[in-house]
């Protein structure tokens, strides 16, 4: 098959990982694969860096025209089969583009919050897609209902875990010994671009109510732009050394693999969590809010404990319980891990991935 990416955002998160990742794949299961992004855009580099042919446009509403005839210019000489669209304006164009060149369209949605109701929704999801893709089935049946969409039409496809790596305990020791984390103490942490609603402030508010337990260290993996706001929480709390901040880390999966509980608090815009994936491969036990598509990975009481978004106070009592109960974690830990090898493998993204491929190239 053939197959086009368009990508007008600009950063490279998980959603820009996402394309390149199963484009990857997909390549090495004998497709064609070719990018038509941002020119200013985080993908432009990784995508060229890892081989593929990357075309660049301004992805701006006063270029419109300009980008349509380079759309028309690349599927015409790529002889694409299928469009894939991401973000909300090469969506549009990129889907008008396809249909102007007789190609069919598939949207990828990978935000969790609603789409705009009304005539919006129904010419983009329904009129200008083919089939749509979610990352988690909460949006999947949002989109369903706000496009009047067929469910046949719409399904969810989470961005499955691609680095399954296992790390030996000199490895882990090493990490927690660099951060000053000593071998009795018990590790509850997350890994986030640290952003408002990812509700870090309510793991440092529970940290706060957990301080009579001293053997407990917070850490906090990530940057972004609530950095400094959190950093001034951390010391009107007056937590010390107790949590750390590390910034941001190039291999957050060793973090991840020295902690022993982790938490995603996420009280908005989350789809089925890489950290959370992470975390759970490394068979840690989860604490996370049912926001979006972490509660498909948290499975309250088999993989995990799940929390109300936006209370401290049950964040403490679900970290408490299993603080207090070192059977509970082994046992969660092991579900989180063994659900992540039953759904959630970067293998699992990609045969699901293909088949809708397959079935917009053979309609």
């Amino acid at each position: 098959m053939r197959l086009l990416h368009t990508e007008a955002s600009g950063g490279l998160g998980g959603q820009e990982l996402r394309i390149l990742r199963e484009a990857e794949g997909m390549r090495a299961r004998g497709h064609e694969v070719v990018m038509a992004v941002r020119s200013d855009g985080g993908l432009v580099h990784k995508a060229r860096e890892a081989g593929f042919t990357v075309y660049e446009l301004s992805f701006e509403r006063r270029r419109a025209f300009s980008d349509l005839w380079q759309l028309l210019t690349i599927i015409r000489r790529h002889d694409i089969e299928v469009v894939n669209t991401h973000s909300s304006w090469d969506a549009w164009i990129g889907a008008v583009a396809a249909r102007l060149a007789r190609c069919r369209v598939l949207r990828t949605r990978h935000l969790s919050t609603p789409i705009r109701a009304g005539l919006n929704s129904r010419i983009l999801y329904r009129l200008l897609a083919d089939q749509v893709v979610t990352t988690c089935e909460a949006t999947a049946e949002t989109v369903q209902r706000q496009a009047g969409l067929e469910p046949e039409r719409c399904r969810s496809i989470p961005t499955g875990v691609h680095d399954l790596a296992e790390y030996s305990q000199e490895n882990i020791i090493a990490f927690r010994k660099r951060y000053g984390i000593a071998s009795d103490h018990l590790v509850i942490g997350t890994v986030c671009v640290l952003r408002s609603w990812k509700g870090v402030q309510h793991l440092l508010q529970a940290a706060k109510e957990l301080s009579d337990y001293p053997q407990l260290r917070w850490l906090i993996v990530g940057d972004g732009p609530a950095r400094d706001y959190l950093q001034r929480e951390h010391a009107e709390l007056g937590l010390d050394e107790r949590v750390i901040f590390t910034g941001h880390l190039d291999h957050p999966q060793l973090a991840m693999a020295a902690m022993d509980i982790f938490a995603l608090l996420s009280f908005a815009n989350e789809g089925v969590s890489q950290a959370a994936l992470q975390a759970a491969y490394q068979g840690k036990p989860l604490v996370t809010t049912t926001t979006g598509g972490l509660r498909e990975v948290c499975i309250d009481h088999e993989t995990g404990l799940l929390v109300p978004a936006s209370s401290p106070d049950a964040v403490a009592e679900a970290i408490k319980a299993l603080v207090d109960d070192a059977d509970l974690r082994t046992r969660l830990g092991a579900q989180a891990k063994q659900r992540v090898r039953d759904f959630f493998t970067i293998d699992h993204t990609l045969n699901a991935m293909e088949e809708v491929y397959a079935l917009l190239v053979n309609s």
